[in-house]
């Protein structure tokens, strides 16, 4: 079972990522936003292209979830972070850092 803490300590491991405020939340990024920590630390959401999104529901659909709204359309995915290991924490968190990368740095996934 993973925690906020456990996403923090990914994240942060993560070259470049810095933890901002973002409104009432802490947000994680390089040159964009990737995560964000839930205010009651219990989920979190998660910048996935539309396929990896889909993928992750189908898969786990009681751990993952769009977000109910535009931003969920765009590949913004809720983790309920009880539902998921420290290890597919981390693998998602590789995932939404990716596309947070300046362009010049990502790499074809």
């Amino acid at each position: 079972m993973a925690t906020a803490d456990n996403l923090r300590k990914i994240a942060l491991s993560l070259d470049g990522t810095t933890e901002k405020p973002h409104f009432d939340r802490a947000g994680f990024k390089v040159a964009r936003i990737y995560a964000v920590i839930a205010v009651d630390g219990k989920s979190a959401h998660l910048l996935l292209t539309s396929d990896e999104q889909e993928f992750k529901c189908l898969l786990a659909p009681d751990a993952f979830s769009p977000i109910p709204n535009a931003w969920g359309r765009k590949g913004w995915t809720t983790v309920v972070l009880a539902q998921v290991s420290v290890d597919e924490l981390s693998n998602a968190l590789k995932m939404a850092y990716a596309h947070a990368l300046p362009k010049a740095k990502r790499r074809v996934q």
